[in-house]
Parts: structure tokens; C-alpha cells; sequence
């Protein structure tokens, strides 16, 4: 929610080594537990802002929010660095978010 989304583009190499595939997510770093242990959704919600990250979201409660904060992720552009130091995919574009919306 709170950070960067990358465009990859697959590569020869990831076609012989990989079946043509690549990461498509990072990854949790923390259990949604853990994480509901460690955020409220307010937090996060107030984070994003902080960041310019607009927030909406269907749900009344935090809990959802909680489980996906952004800290409870493994760091994107680290996943996304080793994949392309791997060959696996290249870096095409880095989007940055502006909104997001839970449903």
C-alpha cells in the first residue's frame, strides 16, 4: 500500500531458467498475526497520508488495513533488484502510489 510497484519485462535467461517467470509480489516479512500485533489501521492510514498516499476503503473496520501494512512486506525494491541482477526480468518502470483503495 505504501510503496513502490515496478514494471518488469522478462528476458531470454528467465525464459530457459525460469519457464519465463518472475516475481510477481514480494512476499510477507511478518505473519498477518504479528502484523495485527504490531499496526492499527489508523496508523496506517495516517502513514500513507503522511507519504501523500490517499486511503479509502469499503471496510469500517482496521484490521485489513493492519494486516497489509506496508512494514509487514519484504522491501520491493530489493526483491525487484535481485531479480534483475538474476536475469530473471529488467526494470521497465517504477510506479509510485497515489491511491489506495481496500475493498
Amino acid at each position: 500500500m505504501g510503496t513502490s510497484s515496478y514494471v518488469l519485462a522478462g528476458t531470454a535467461e528467465s525464459e530457459a531458467r525460469a519457464f519465463s517467470s518472475a516475481c510477481h509480489g514480494v512476499g510477507r516479512r511478518i505473519s498477518r498475526h504479528q502484523a495485527l500485533n504490531t499496526w492499527r489501521g489508523r496508523q496506517v492510514v495516517d502513514d500513507l497520508a503522511d507519504q501523500g498516499i490517499l486511503f479509502w476503503s469499503r471496510s469500517r473496520g482496521g484490521r485489513g488495513v493492519a494486516e497489509e501494512a506496508p512494514g509487514a512486506y519484504k522491501d520491493v525494491a530489493a526483491v525487484v533488484d535481485a531479480s534483475d541482477a538474476a536475469g530473471l526480468a529488467r526494470k521497465v518502470a517504477k510506479l509510485v502510489p497515489l491511491v489506495c483503495i481496500k475493498g
